[in-house]
């Protein structure tokens, strides 16, 4: 009975445990993605042309495919995409957990197992890209127009966050694709509570010298400040 008793005190401490780090998970969430940072981005030269884009839940960061800066498609190649369409004019780039990103196309295809290992950084992480024609400006799509230097500098961080093979290009995986114009590429980092695929753009927004959340792990915590 005492073991039982024992066992009994033990779950429940746990389970409070529990309740209170998602509590206070929560409210920092909350709390920090209303917090702006370079509030003044507004003061700043304005020569390149770059979006923010959500489905609901995932942010991409969206650039010119090539402009007098980079040239996107020397190393994210219309090859790997299954229209291999050159029209594109923007590249659309999105980090995220690899499983989650390959094995889950669908909410309804979600794992318990996926989940716990992006949750917890037990996964690697893959960049999607994905090329567009043209962009429609809507609630869940914002324009931001930058600086030639704020350009380089988020240029610089996505680079960053690719792996990088023999060839000194981003290494392709070879995988079933959500549409005919995407791919998907090995990507540094992991993905976890603190770090999700909404915390990417925003620290790519951050990069870029343009408005942010402190911190966020949402979508919400991205968009609320181009409202």
């Amino acid at each position: 009975m005492k073991i039982i008793n024992k066992s009994f005190v033990i779950f429940k401490k746990l389970f409070l445990g529990i309740l209170l780090f998602l509590f206070i998970y929560f409210l920092c969430a909350f709390l920090f993605s209303k917090i702006t940072v370079n509030s003044d981005a507004e003061n700043q030269s304005k020569d390149v042309t770059i979006y923010i884009k959500t489905n609901g839940v995932h942010t991409d960061i969206i650039v010119p495919v090539k402009n007098e800066i980079k040239n996107w498609s020397s190393q994210i190649m219309f090859e790997n995409t299954k229209s291999k369409d050159t029209t594109a004019k923007y590249l659309a780039f999105g980090w995220g957990d690899k499983g989650f990103y390959l094995d889950t196309p669908e909410w309804s295809d979600l794992k318990a197992s996926t989940a716990f290992n992006a949750a917890f950084a037990l996964g690697n992480s893959a960049i999607h890209t994905t090329f567009y024609k043209s962009i429609k400006e809507n609630n869940d799509c914002v324009k931001i127009i930058i600086s030639k230097e704020n350009y380089k500098d988020l240029v610089t961080y996505i680079e960053d966050s690719f792996q990088f093979g023999k060839n000194q290009n981003p290494i392709f995986i070879p995988s079933t694709t959500y549409g005919k114009n995407d791919s998907f590429y090995e990507a540094k980092g992991k993905y976890n509570l603190f770090h999700t695929c909404n915390s990417w753009a925003n620290n790519a927004l951050k990069s870029a010298n343009q408005k942010a959340a402190f911190w966020t792990v949402t979508d919400s915590g991205i968009f609320y400040h181009y409202q």
